[in-house]
């Protein structure tokens, strides 16, 4: 009779932790949607120009925006999230002359980064880089496990025909 409540006190226990894994998973997809709601909130900011990802609280903003203004808007309104601990502004300033033969070359050129990212082993999930290009330029972002996956996906993006220049704005996944 006295094991009993031991057991449940230990069950309990088990449950709690793998709740509280989980709850570091879905904290970060919090995070990224609340600034991502934010985003769309500030009329400073177009939101569907700018990728958020989230690692352990760390938000990285990526993408093309129009303006200075625009950048450090997106930033600020990052920062005023709760659950950031820190943001990474790597947005980059769009080409404002770009053409629609250029956009269109540019979408060409976004897909075969991609398919080259997704092809390749050693580069996590397809999903943990993101790929924009804006006038042949590529930017590289998300968070990947190591520096050796961050210079590959470089390579790879660098290697198809059409790129002019790599932002590899990649980050390690912080510890934790």
């Amino acid at each position: 009779m006295r094991k009993f409540p031991a057991l449940i006190l230990s069950m309990s226990l088990v449950a709690s932790s793998a709740a509280l894994a989980d709850s570091a998973d879905k904290s970060d997809a919090n995070v990224t949607a609340s600034v991502k709601s934010a985003l769309i909130s500030n009329d400073a900011t177009k939101a569907r120009q700018i990728n958020v990802e989230t690692q352990n609280g760390v938000v990285q903003l990526s993408g093309f925006v129009d303006s200075t203004a625009a950048k450090s808007a997106a930033e600020m309104t990052a920062k005023n999230v709760e659950g950031v601990k820190q943001v990474e502004n790597k947005l980059l300033i769009r080409d404002a002359s770009r053409s629609t033969g250029q956009a269109v070359d540019d979408t060409v050129i976004a897909a075969k980064v991609k398919g080259e990212i997704a092809g390749k082993t050693g580069l996590g999930n397809a999903t943990d880089v993101n790929v924009e290009v804006n006038s042949g330029v590529v930017e590289l972002s998300g968070f990947v496990e190591t520096a050796d996956q961050k210079a590959k996906a470089a390579d790879l993006a660098r290697s198809i025909n059409g790129v002019k220049d790599v932002h590899n704005n990649i980050s390690l996944k912080p510890a934790g």
